[in-house]
């Protein structure tokens, strides 16, 4: 513990941040407590104020910290493909290994939104859809230029549906209790969104 006392303040509340993302794998988020919190790093609840200035600003730094790494992960992904159904996939595998990695960050996101009214965190989860969703719409607009969506394509609902195959699988492991299985059954989700959206073989735009 001696040693963790030393940590500059952005490591420190980097650290805080993983603790938080880590103990929502397996706690429910809205009765996670500062204490427990603190419990779990091996500080105390002082500790944790001198970085953050109460409970809803630990919940805003795990969003920021989330929407930085899942952008950045997916922009990785994509770069450098030119098949835009291909950069696609890329994202949509590398959303969903992300998640494997991170079990706790479904059930952080999804407990940010239950709130009745909008807070901070809250605020950065539907910043993060909507810079998500514009991702998306570009590629799929470079597909349909390229001929390789089927005619008439709602470009709009083709990008909730591919958040929406994302959230199935969450859904899906969180039930079997089975958070790490999301990445072998990604594969095949992905097969049958893109059937569901490219245009059929000798067809046309």
């Amino acid at each position: 513990m001696p040693q963790r006392q030393h940590l500059p303040a952005d490591e420190r509340r980097e650290r805080t941040v993983e603790a938080v993302i880590e103990l929502c794998g397996h706690e429910e988020p809205a009765t996670l407590t500062t204490g427990c919190i603190a419990r779990h790093m091996g500080v105390t609840q002082g500790a944790l104020f001198r970085h953050f200035p109460n409970k809803e600003a630990i919940w805003e730094a795990a969003v920021a910290w989330i929407a930085e790494r899942v952008m950045a992960r997916v922009a990785a992904a994509a770069e450098g493909i030119e098949d835009p159904l291909a950069a696609l996939e890329a994202m949509f595998l590398a959303h969903v290994a992300f998640i494997g990695e991170h079990p706790g960050v479904p059930r952080l996101l999804m407990g940010q939104l239950q709130y009745p009214r909008p807070t901070a965190a809250s605020r950065l989860v539907r910043g993060l859809m909507e810079r998500y969703r514009s991702r998306l719409l570009h590629l799929l607009e470079q597909a349909r230029r390229q001929g390789q969506l089927r005619p008439g394509l709602d470009l709009d609902a083709a990008a909730g549906q591919f958040i929406g195959c994302v959230q199935g699988l969450v859904l899906q492991s969180l039930i079997a209790d089975d958070v790490a299985g999301i990445v072998d059954r990604a594969p095949a989700a992905f097969d049958l969104y893109r059937h569901g959206i490219r245009v059929e073989a000798g067809g046309g735009a």
